[in-house]
């Protein structure tokens, strides 16, 4: 039964037979264009090209659904259903339906994609239904003779879409038109549907009349929030996008190039389209195609998708070559600030292309328009409200919301404070935004006339520039800085900065030139570290000017220069402030009527009057000008009352300002070479001024204030080492003297006189308590006094100078190459021997066989070195005096062995030696004159020998063990290798 011919179909089919038959080449031309079509231009736009015609039915609120039933892919859409105007122009290559509408599609050749996947076609609609088919289509054309001919050299391909028949069906019901695809054999329906879901969510954006999409079970909606707002949602999610629209029409000249029926519409859209965050936070393309309104191949690489309604080729791939495109380009450009716009400040510079390589020719006539026309048009947020044009915009290097909100008004075109943000550096540039380095803020703050409280705000607020940029730090140097006078000067170097409330108060007393006093009110750490300096009393004495003034002050008051009120406001400065060193030259009146350094003068009632000799080189202070002045205060600028403390940090050689500096400096250096120089210099000044008789009251003086008292603690300090060696009591250098409770130097030392000092006060003078060598001096002076017969010197006494001569040597505090050698020395017996006879005991078993009043020792071997004293005294070690031998062959056993020796060693915790020891009953040792019996000995071998006897096996044990000061306990103990004997 023959389907009812609604859209007269036969009529369209004789007109195209009769044009085939006409002119066979006609049948070629379709065939040809066809072919091209479903090849190139539309291989692979089905999805799209049926959208854009169901768009084109809806109108608004569409509803696509596509499907694959019995092996046919089944596309539906609502709307409008299908017309005869539109089945002419399904069967038409080069005419469209759509004439003078305001449908987004322009050619009715967009139906050729349905023949990537198909060779019979089918349009079913509420109206009545189409179907073409190759099959009927390739019988129709083989009755032809001329087509019948251009068939067969074609090899059967004939012009599917050019021969259309009606067809009896329905589409799905709430749908107004279904278009049914049956496959060819190989495409994969699953594939196809998913290829078509990949584009579903662009769809929707492209084509403002669909409001849903079905693909097989998956299903997309697009949600209108605002006229610029709309969501997508879909099974992946929701994609937002704000979108800004425009439209016009075209002028005449802008027509050009076109055909005759798209000349007949010179209406122009665009719709820029941005993807946001549910916060509305842009989210820039990378690369994109144009639309129009569906994808084209024409690339893009702006942050937003351009949709546009511009003239394409037939194939609907490429934009056509016309001033149409170029128009409607410019025209889409020239919006594009409006979308930029809408997005919220801090994020428009997301929007601005950066410099790279166009994707297309079409996205470098784009890039090239939106660039020009961003860079004019007023959208970037200015610090003073309103937007400003990135041509006549500036942006801080640095994002400093302080310093912004200080320049709004006196910067034109100040961008706000988070477009400084390095996120923005890029695109700023891109627009050619000037940016405010160092240089260019101090340019722009140069002449402004402001309140000192500014100039502090701004200072801090350019602080942390200085901090991120060296370079800043010297531009700054040139910043503008108020004074306190009222002027504003430029430049910050040489610049005082105040810190009291009046400094103009403290310095108008002075009549010194070169000093700038910054206003209190803009006095910031910032100017300090550009190279100003602090004003307040005590930075004001760190003023080279001041120093220099004060320098030359006795100078300039023996010049009849009037000096007073310099003094008088240096010491109203000091008064606030902590001395300096050079205050001492500060001019001041002597008692005699000239003028004197500070630290050349005594206060009138100064304690060290009563001391000093009557050459003392030292002026006393005007009693009048004394008067007027705090005690404390003239001596912080170095007047004298009683001694004075000076102290030197990291000194580099002796003080010439102290006498016998330089020997104390070569003689500590002697002594502790890698420790020097010293960290720290501690003198006493004046010293060698004190009268010889007044030292004992001079001491008092020392010892009584804390400051002196302190640094004569160490004793190896200048002051301790000068007084002790070149003070007086009782017509002698204190260290000439010992305490008299100092009884293990008796002897040696006599007690000093009583000079009215207690113990403390001549120990810290010098004088002896304990047997000390520091120098060459000592050494000489202690073997001069062991040498003099007259001396009654303990015969321990004796063995300590000896060790401490011993350990001088040793630690290298003196040279015996320095020292001449004794004539006479102290033998262990307290005897007074000649030092040709004598010999220093370097072996302690050596005392069996050698006269004790010609032994020099300085104790046990582990208390002193023996080479050290026979080199100082130049005398021989006892070892190397004579050959001895021991006699009898004695029985030699491991020290384990020996009887009681284990039991002994483990009473006392001593380890066991491991070598051997050789018994004799009775133990002698032949010398060059005699024999002689000795308890025990140690040959030159090395070999150890004993008697059997405690006190013997002993001193050997102890010396083998390496324990030689036990040797008392280990005999007790071999007598009587009981616990109880270590109690009793």
């Amino acid at each position: 039964m023959n389907a009812p011919d609604v859209f007269g179909t036969a009529e369209l089919r004789r007109s195209v037979l009769q044009s085939w038959e006409a002119s066979p080449t006609r049948f070629r031309e379709d065939a040809n264009a066809e072919e091209d079509l479903r090849l190139g231009g539309y291989r692979d736009r089905l999805l799209v090209e049926l959208a854009q015609n169901a768009a084109d039915a809806a109108g608004e609120g569409g509803v696509l659904r596509v499907r694959v039933v019995d092996g046919e892919l089944r596309v539906a859409n609502t709307g409008a259903p299908l017309t005869a105007e539109g089945v002419a122009g399904l069967a038409s290559l080069r005419a469209s339906a759509k004439r003078g509408s305001a449908a987004v599609g322009r050619f009715g050749v967009g139906f050729a994609a349905v023949l990537a996947v198909t060779d019979e076609p089918r349009v079913v609609s509420a109206s009545g239904g189409v179907l073409f088919s190759a099959e009927r289509t390739r019988e129709e054309a083989a009755r032809l003779p001329g087509p019948a001919e251009e068939l067969a050299a074609r090899g059967g391909e004939v012009p599917v879409l050019r021969l259309v028949w009606p067809v009896e069906a329905a589409p799905p019901e709430g749908f107004a038109t279904e278009v049914r695809l049956p496959l060819r054999p190989g495409i994969d329906p699953e594939a196809l549907l998913a290829a078509f879901a990949e584009q579903a969510a662009d769809l929707l954006l492209a084509l403002p009349a669909l409001a849903e999409i079905h693909i097989g079970e998956q299903s997309w909606r697009r949600e209108d929030e605002s006229a610029d707002r709309l969501v997508v949602h879909g099974p992946g999610g929701s994609e937002r996008w704000l979108v800004h629209r425009g439209s016009g029409r075209l002028a005449e000249s802008e027509l050009t190039g076109l055909g005759v029926e798209a000349r007949g519409d010179t209406a122009w859209w665009a719709c820029w389209a941005l993807p946001i965050d549910a916060d509305g936070v842009p989210r820039p393309l990378d690369r994109d195609v144009l639309h129009a309104p569906t994808p084209t191949d024409e690339r893009l690489s702006l942050p937003a998708r351009l949709l546009a309604g511009v003239p394409m080729e037939a194939d609907r791939r490429r934009v056509s070559t016309s001033a149409a495109v170029d128009a409607i380009l410019v025209f889409a450009a020239e919006s594009y600030p409006e979308l930029v716009g809408k997005v919220a400040a801090e994020h428009r510079s997301a929007l601005v292309p950066l410099p790279g390589f166009p994707a297309s020719d079409v996205d470098d006539k784009l890039r090239q328009a939106v660039g020009d026309r961003l860079r004019v048009e007023s959208w970037l947020p200015g610090a003073a409200g309103a937007a400003v044009a990135p041509l006549e915009a500036r942006v801080l290097d640095q994002p400093l919301p302080d310093l912004v909100e200080l320049l709004r008004d006196s910067v034109p075109g100040l961008l706000t404070a988070e477009l400084s943000e390095a996120r923005h550096k890029k695109a700023l540039s891109a627009l050619e935004v000037g940016r405010l380095g160092a240089a260019e803020l101090v340019q722009a703050v140069t002449g402004l006339e402001r309140e000192p409280s500014w100039w502090y705000r701004l200072y801090e607020a350019l602080r942390p520039l200085v901090s991120q940029d060296p370079r800043a730090r010297e531009e700054f140097t040139a910043l503008p800085v108020p004074l306190a006078d009222g002027r504003t000067v430029t430049g910050v170097r040489d610049v005082l900065l105040s810190s009291d409330s009046d400094p103009a108060g403290i310095l108008s007393t002075l009549d010194i030139s070169g000093l700038r006093i910054a206003h209190p009110d803009a006095t910031h750490p910032l100017l300090e570290q550009l190279g100003a300096h602090a004003a307040g009393p005590a930075e004001l004495l760190d003023s080279p000017a001041l120093e220099e003034a004060v320098r030359s002050s006795v100078t300039d008051a023996r010049s009849g220069v009037d000096t007073g009120r310099l003094a008088e406001a240096v010491l109203g400065l000091v008064e606030k402030a902590q001395p300096r060193d050079w205050l001492g030259a500060l001019a001041l009146p002597d008692s005699e009527g000239d003028f004197r350094r500070a630290d050349q003068l005594l206060l009138p009632d100064a304690a060290l009057l009563d001391v000093l000799s009557e050459e003392a080189p030292l002026g006393v202070l005007d009693a009048d000008f004394a008067a007027r002045w705090p005690a404390g205060l003239l001596r912080s600028v170095g007047v004298v009352d009683s001694f004075v403390v000076v102290v030197e940090e990291e000194p580099a050689e002796a003080d010439a300002g102290f006498a016998d500096a330089q020997q104390w400096w070569i003689e500590q250096e002697d002594a502790r070479p890698e420790q020097w120089p010293p960290a720290r210099f501690v003198g006493i000044r004046d010293l060698d001024l004190v009268a010889e008789d007044a030292w004992p009251a001079a001491i008092r003086l020392l010892t009584g204030d804390a400051d002196t008292y302190r640094a004569l603690q160490d004793p190896d300090g200048y002051p301790a080492w000068w007084i002790a060696r070149f003070a007086a009591l009782s017509g002698r250098p204190p260290r000439h003297w010992r305490l008299p409770e100092a009884e293990e130097i008796a002897g040696i030392y006599d007690p000093v006189p009583d000079v009215g000092l207690d113990a403390e006060q001549l120990r810290l003078a010098g004088v002896r308590d304990t047997m000390r060598v520091d120098d060459v001096d000592d050494a000489i002076d202690l073997m001069e006094r062991l040498g003099d017969p007259d001396r009654p010197i303990r015969a321990g006494t004796a063995l300590r100078a000896h060790r401490a001569l011993a350990e001088a040597v040793a630690c290298a505090l003196i040279d015996p190459a320095e020292i001449d050698p004794p004539q006479a020395v102290r033998s262990v017996s307290g005897a007074v021997v000649s030092a040709e006879r004598a010999a220093v005991l370097d072996e302690p078993w050596m005392l069996g066989v050698l006269d004790a009043p010609l032994i020099v020792s300085g104790g046990s071997p582990d208390q002193y070195d023996a080479e050290a004293l026979a080199e100082l005294f130049d005398l021989p070690l006892a070892s190397e005096e004579n050959a001895m031998q021991v006699r009898g062959q004695g029985r030699t056993q491991r020290w384990p062995e020996v009887g009681r020796v284990a039991t002994t060693c483990e009473l006392l915790g001593v380890v066991i030696p491991e070598g051997q020891v050789t018994l004799h009953d009775t133990l002698r040792v032949q010398t060059a004159t005699t024999d002689h019996r000795v308890h025990w000995w140690v040959d030159t071998a090395g070999n150890v020998h004993a008697e059997r006897t405690p006190d013997g096996l002993g001193r050997a044990l102890a010396w083998a063990a390496g324990r030689w000061g036990e040797r008392f306990a280990l005999a007790a103990l071999l007598a009587d290798p009981e616990a109880t004997t270590l109690l009793r």
